[in-house]
């Protein structure tokens, strides 16, 4: 009796001989083949290309009667949502993929995007169709096309997450569940996954929070034909297009950026410069000097990517810094044109509220409330003791001008820690807080973040805006923690 072989070592042996048909070749050779799971296709796991998705809606943040906070209202359901995990975080990969299709079974007119580099991570485990844009292309394709940002990570996937629309001037909402290492901007625990996406994608419809199944979640999400909402099915999950109240939406706060321009020794912005910290990140897809007009303001406004600026925002800090050299860095300060003083120090920071419990912080500055429209000058290490932390108000136009007395010497400049720059002599950082204006259409400006609302009953809205702040200052940074205490 003859040994028995594998299908490859058989395919081997018969391709030897002459007398071997092509048919027969052709079916040992698939024969020898891995086996392969015919139930997901390779067509069900492409990687489109975000494109050929229907432009961004823009919601409503309306103000409520009795907090600070806004309510959160889509016009009709959004359609785009980037995912965006933790990097080299493979249990939040793995979340990633547990939420993702949970959103295609329950949402099934959602279209969900990832960057390009996470994208050819996960679609082989998503057995339908995912989204992407190539880095170059990545920010004005998210600034047009992105309805919905969901982070699962720490701080900094939500750093990472508004640097994509460092250049642009209106962001979308972005819900974040707390999967990194410190939180304090994660709102959500990943474990309240279906319930927080589900509030979100329904804030401001009449049907009552409990009642939000998959009845009414397939009503909202039905398409016509050509790809459009339709709008039948919104009004039926609206009443007849009626809004029954604020109390039933995502409370949104909006969080404050700052605007920078960085100026060569002749005047001219150079932001066009500024490159990614990481081959991860894309590029901010400038070409030349970006130009500001009323024209690309009113598109911002009206739901487009907001146009290019001559300057970038950064949600928590832009930081000059001595880098390698051994000396200290010089540094010109200047406050609405006047002189304030010649920075002796390892380098200057300006945060906004947000970036008060970050850099600043470490850097010894104050712990301002995300809700105080302002903005922190932080001295890193400053040789003169005088010099301490100010706090300005949000509309103050702050220069930071190197110094002659630097030696030649170039000074890193970073925003956010994800763009940065190398300055000379004679160059100038300028910085001022983004605003945040009121339209007839809601707010708009600032980085609109989703805030797991308080469960107390607070008629004066108090509990409800600073809940989670408190909680973070007390559970995450251990405020005025007594000392010997565990952890």
């Amino acid at each position: 009796m003859s040994r028995l072989c594998c299908p490859a070592q058989a395919f081997a042996l018969l391709n030897t001989t002459s007398k071997v048909t092509n048919i027969t070749r052709c079916r040992l050779k698939l024969a020898a083949q891995p086996w392969r799971d015919f139930s997901v296709s390779t067509n069900r796991r492409q990687i489109l290309d975000v494109s050929t998705l229907s432009n961004r809606i823009v919601p409503h943040y309306q103000q409520t009667k009795t907090a600070s906070l806004l309510a959160l209202h889509w016009p009709e359901p959004p359609r785009n949502i980037l995912l965006m995990p933790k990097l080299h975080a493979p249990h939040v990969t793995v979340s990633a993929v547990e939420f993702a299709k949970h959103i295609h079974n329950n949402y099934p007119g959602l279209n969900l995007v990832f960057e390009s580099h996470v994208a050819h991570t996960i679609h082989k485990d998503l057995p339908f169709p995912i989204y992407s844009a190539a880095p170059a292309d990545a920010t004005a394709l998210y600034a047009d096309k992105i309805d919905l940002v969901t982070t699962m990570g720490g701080d900094g996937t939500i750093l990472r997450a508004a640097s994509l629309f460092s250049s642009h001037f209106s962001v979308p909402p972005i819900l974040a569940f707390s999967m990194g290492t410190l939180g304090f901007l994660g709102e959500w625990k990943f474990d309240e996954y279906k319930r927080a996406f589900r509030e979100c994608y329904m804030s401001g419809c009449s049907v009552s929070t409990e009642d939000l199944g998959d009845p009414h979640t397939r009503t909202a999400t039905t398409r016509a034909i050509d790809g459009l909402p339709d709008p039948e099915g919104w009004d039926s999950v609206r009443g007849n297009g009626k809004c029954m109240g604020l109390n039933r939406t995502s409370k949104i706060l909006l969080r404050n950026r700052l605007r920078v321009g960085i100026y060569d020794s002749e005047g001219r912005n150079i932001n066009e410069h500024i490159l990614p910290t990481s081959t991860a990140e894309p590029s901010l897809g400038l070409e030349g000097e970006p130009v500001f007009t009323a024209q690309s303001s009113t598109a911002g406004a009206a739901g487009g990517r907001g146009g290019n600026s001559p300057y970038l925002h950064a949600i928590n800090e832009v930081s000059i810094d001595r880098g390698s050299h051994p000396h200290l860095a010089i540094i010109d300060i200047f406050v609405n044109g006047h002189f304030l003083t010649e920075a002796v120090a390892d380098g200057i920071l300006i945060s906004t509220p947000t970036g008060s419990t970050a850099y600043s912080l470490s850097a010894g500055g104050s712990i301002v409330h995300p809700l105080v429209k302002s903005l922190l000058i932080t001295p890193i290490s400053p040789r003169s003791l005088s010099f301490r932390p100010l706090v300005l108000p949000l509309h103050t136009k702050v220069v930071l001008r190197l110094s002659k007395r630097n030696r030649g010497r170039e000074l890193p400049v970073s925003i956010d820690g994800k763009r940065r720059l190398g300055v000379t002599i004679g160059m100038e950082v300028r910085v001022e807080g983004e605003k945040l204006e009121r339209t007839e259409d809601g707010w708009k400006g600032g980085v609109p973040c989703v805030i797991r609302a308080s469960n107390k009953n607070d008629s004066e809205g108090f509990g409800e805006d600073d809940d989670s702040w408190v909680g973070g200052l007390n559970g995450l940074l251990k405020f005025n923690y007594p000392f010997g205490s565990g952890s």
